[in-house]
This record gives structure tokens, sequence and C-alpha cells, in this order.
């Protein structure tokens, strides 16, 4: 995954310290659409300087996809799945059926809080690929 960010700091550790417009799914662009009107937040972070860059440079950051993904899986499939085959499976049981598929949804979150305090933990890395022309 590439993102655009500004370099705010060098760190001697061979290091930049980044900021980073956070866009919302649908780019960012509100203008466009009048959808939800959200401010962008500006992130800070840490990354990987190989290619020199200096305080004030727009450069391009990379790191890796997986953990995104993965997370999206948690976060979404899993407590859906869950939630349906608990909700088929006591269908028989009349009432009991929707309580039964939302305790399969609830359960299906706990992964995805223990995947986000792993992240926390041990924060993805990212890395200066390229300046922005």
């Amino acid at each position: 995954m590439q993102r655009k960010a500004t370099v705010q700091e060098i760190l001697p550790d061979g290091r930049a310290e980044l900021a980073v417009r956070r866009e919302s799914a649908c780019s960012g662009d509100c203008h466009h659409c009048g959808g939800c009107g959200a401010v962008g937040q500006i992130l800070r972070l840490t990354a990987e300087n190989p290619i020199c860059a200096q305080k004030g440079d727009i450069v391009y950051i990379a790191s890796d996809s997986a953990p995104v993904l993965w997370a999206a899986a948690l976060v979404y499939a899993l407590p859906l799945v869950l939630f349906l085959t608990g909700y088929l499976l006591s269908m028989r049981l009349g009432a009991w059926a929707a309580a039964i598929g939302a305790a399969g949804f609830l359960a299906g979150l706990v992964p995805a809080f223990l995947y986000n305090r792993r992240v926390k933990r041990r924060p993805p890395v990212y890395t200066i690929i390229g300046f922005v022309k």
C-alpha cells in the first residue's frame, strides 16, 4: 500500500517522522458528492528513510498490505459468518435463533479486538520509497 506523506523531522537512527493525511474510504473528495464532509486527520508516523529524504520533502511511503486485509477480514467477515452460522443452525429454536446469531456475531468481534491490541504493541513498518514529483 502506497501513500503520500510529508517529512516533518529527520531522526538520528536513519528514520524520519512523517505527516500523512488520513483519507476516508471514498478518497476524501466529499466536495464532489456532498458526502460525509469529514475533516481529514493528519497522522504522524515514523518510517525507514533509505533514500535520505530531508525535512519538507513530499514522499511516497509503503507498507505491507497483508495486515490491513487481515484486519478487514476479522472485523467484517468473521462476525458475519459466525452470525449466519449460529442463526441458520438454530432456526428450529424459533426466537432463540436471533439471540444465538447475535452471540455468534459478538464472539466474532473478539479476535478483532485481540488483533488490534497486537498491532498497537507492534505497529506496522513504513518505508519511504520515493519522492513525489
